[in-house]
C-alpha cells in the first residue's frame, strides 16, 4: 500500500537575532560564520518538479543508451529499489540499470507529480511508456513509477525507484528474463529489525488488516493528510485511494507481510519496504504477491503514510 528526509531547524538563528550584539573577536567571527553556513543549509530551497524530472529523464536515457558510468554518482549509498526479479540494493541496481540485455527503442515520461518531504527530499511519481525488450522479453508498455530523491550536498540523488505496470486485461503475463532475475536478486544482509522499522511495520500491517476488513476509520487514521498512492485505479490522492480501498470488491481471507526494512532520512521521514502475500481475490482474480514500499512522515509526532505503492513479484 511508500519515504525520505530531513529538515534542520533554524531556532538557534532566531534566538541569536534577539541576543545582545557579539564582539568582533576572531572566535566570535568564526562562530558567526559557521552559524551563517548552518542557517544557509537549513534554508536551502526545496526542489522543483521540473528539476527532478530532468534528472529522471536523464536516468531513463542512461538506461536506454547503456551508460553504465551514469549510475555511480547518481544513486545514494543506501539506494533501494524493486526490479522485475526482486529487491535491488545499490550494486544490483547499477548492474540492472546499465541495461546490458535491453534493447530500448523509445521512452516517454508523462503525468509527473511531486510530493515534497521538507526541503531536502521529495517523492516523484509519473507514467512511463516504453517500447523495447530486456532479455528478449517485451518490457511493460506502460507503468506508474515511484521514486524518492534526496539532497546530498549540492546534488540531488536517487534513493528509491520502482515501477508498477499498468495492466492490460487482454495481455498474457510476461515472465521476467533470467538475466534480469540474476541482477535483481535481493542482496544478502537485509536490514535487521530496529525500533523505527518495527514501529512503521506495525502501522503497515494494521493498514492492510483494515483494508481486509474494510475498516474505513482505521485507514483514515493511518493516511497522511497529503498521501498519494498507486491503487487499482492508478495514482490517487488521499480521498481517492481511501474510497478505492473501501469499494474495490476484494474478498480477502488473510494477509501476510514479511521482510520489513527501512531507510531513515532524519527524524521526520523514512522509507519502509516489505513483501506482501494475500490469500484472496479482487475482481475475481487472485491477488498478486508484491514488493511494497511506503513513505512515512511525522504529523503531530505520529507516523503517517505519505506515499504507497506495490510492484508485483513475478
Amino acid at each position: 500500500m511508500i519515504k525520505n528526509i530531513i529538515l534542520a531547524t533554524a531556532a538557534a538563528f532566531a534566538l541569536s537575532a534577539c541576543a545582545a550584539p557579539a564582539s568582533n573577536s576572531p572566535a566570535n567571527t568564526a562562530n558567526t560564520s559557521n552559524a551563517n553556513v548552518n542557517a544557509a543549509k537549513s534554508m536551502a530551497a526545496a526542489p522543483t518538479k521540473d528539476a527532478l524530472m530532468a534528472l529522471e529523464k536523464s536516468a531513463y536515457e542512461a538506461w536506454k543508451t547503456k551508460d553504465a558510468k551514469f549510475w555511480d554518482p547518481f544513486l545514494t549509498a543506501n539506494f533501494v529499489g524493486f526490479g522485475s526479479g526482486g529487491k535491488l540494493d545499490r550494486a544490483a541496481a547499477i548492474k540492472s540499470y546499465s541495461g546490458g540485455d535491453c534493447d530500448i527503442k523509445s521512452i516517454n515520461l508523462s503525468d509527473d507529480q511531486m510530493t515534497l518531504l521538507g526541503n531536502d527530499a521529495a517523492v516523484l511519481t509519473h507514467k512511463v511508456s516504453v517500447d523495447g525488450t530486456c532479455g528478449g522479453q517485451k518490457v511493460p508498455a506502460n507503468s506508474w513509477v515511484g521514486g524518492v530523491y534526496v539532497r546530498e550536498g549540492d546534488k540531488w540523488k536517487g534513493a528509491f525507484h520502482a515501477e508498477s505496470p499498468i495492466t492490460d486485461p487482454n495481455a498474457k503475463p510476461v515472465a521476467p528474463s533470467s538475466n534480469t532475475k540474476a541482477a535483481s536478486t535481493a542482496p544478502a544482509g537485509e536490514a535487521k529489525s530496529d525500533p523505527a522499522t518495527d514501529a512503521m511495520f506495525v502501522l503497515e500491517k494494521k493498514a492492510w488488516e483494515d483494508w481486509k476488513t474494510k475498516n474505513a476509520a482505521g485507514l483514515d487514521a493511518w493516511a497522511g493528510k497529503d498521501m498519494v498512492s498507486f491503487t487499482s485505479n492508478g495514482r490517487q490522492d488521499r480521498a481517492g485511494a481511501l474510497k478505492t480501498w473501501m469499494a474495490d470488491g476484494c474478498e480477502i481471507k488473510s494477509v501476510s507481510l514479511t521482510d520489513p526494512a527501512s531507510i531513515s532520512f532524519g527524524s521526520d521521514f523514512a522509507l519502509l519496504t516489505f513483501k506482501s502475500s494475500v490469500d484472496g481475490k479482487c475482481g475475481g482474480a487472485a491477488v498478486t504477491p508484491e514488493y511494497g514500499a511506503s513513505v512515512y512522515g511525522k504529523e503531530a509526532g505520529a507516523w503517517k503514510a505519505v506515499f504507497t505503492m506495490g510492484s508485483p513479484i513475478m
